[in-house]
């Protein structure tokens, strides 16, 4: 809306000076004025290439800081996943999902069938039947060698940290299931930047966008461990670790 106005208000202010110099001003006059006119085209040929560059620099700028923020709540994510797989329920303490992950470990596994055979009153039968052994355990930090678990609660390039809630919800009547939610302020995100393109980004509804006040992953109203921000950002840290 600035830049059409920008561009309205130069067009309107060309004309109308134009039109004086050629129909009102003595010619005496006339390179003077056309000196300030040429002062006026610069000025506000400077004022629409700002209009237009500024947005793109924004999101550059926003794309580079979500990118890793998301980061963080991913590696959030996936230790409240690991804890819970241990525990039966998430967490709101970040220091004791580090300390999860530094002393933790998993159970290893192995389903195997078997026959059994049973007594059934006078009769004998074979009955098959699944069994769960457990033949080792991994650490739990293994599993997130060369992720900065340790800051993951840092908001990065600022001094905030993240919003870190847990609760509860009904999935069917009388079962509850534990939820946890992370979330950051895009105002503290993108702070230093545009005030106004700062506000349109908060009331963004999506699709290429994060949608919302706020980057997240988990939810309180419901049983979700996604984050809310399109899909190209996890997209880009595939092709990266490709590279690699």
């Amino acid at each position: 809306m600035t830049s059409i106005l920008i561009i309205i208000v130069a067009i309107i202010a060309v004309v109308g000076l134009s039109y004086f110099i050629v129909n009102k001003l003595p010619n005496k006059l006339k390179p003077l004025v056309s000196i300030i006119l040429w002062v006026v085209i610069i000025f506000f040929g400077y004022q629409i290439y700002q209009s237009i560059m500024k947005p793109i620099q924004f999101n550059k700028i926003k794309k580079e800081r979500y990118e890793k923020v998301i980061e963080n709540l991913k590696i959030i994510r996936d230790a409240e996943l690991a804890y819970a797989e241990v525990n039966r329920r998430f967490t709101a303490n970040p220091n004791a999902l580090i300390s999860f992950i530094d002393t933790a470990k998993f159970a290893i596994t192995e389903i195997k069938n078997v026959v059994v055979t049973e007594q059934r009153g006078r009769i004998t039968i074979d009955v098959e039947k699944r069994i769960v052994d457990t033949v080792g355990f991994k650490p739990v930090k293994e599993s997130f060698k060369g992720r900065d678990y340790k800051n993951m609660m840092q908001v990065p390039g600022t001094n905030a940290k993240f919003e870190l809630k847990t609760g509860e919800v009904e999935k069917v009547q009388g079962v509850k299931a534990s939820v946890f939610e992370v979330k950051v302020d895009k105002g503290i995100v993108l702070e230093g930047l545009d005030k106004d393109l700062i506000r349109q980004e908060k009331e963004a509804l999506g699709g290429i966008n994060v949608p919302g006040e706020y980057i997240s992953v988990g939810s309180l109203e419901e049983v979700n461990s996604n984050g809310n921000w399109p899909p190209f950002y996890d997209g880009n840290k595939e092709e990266q670790a490709n590279k690699k």
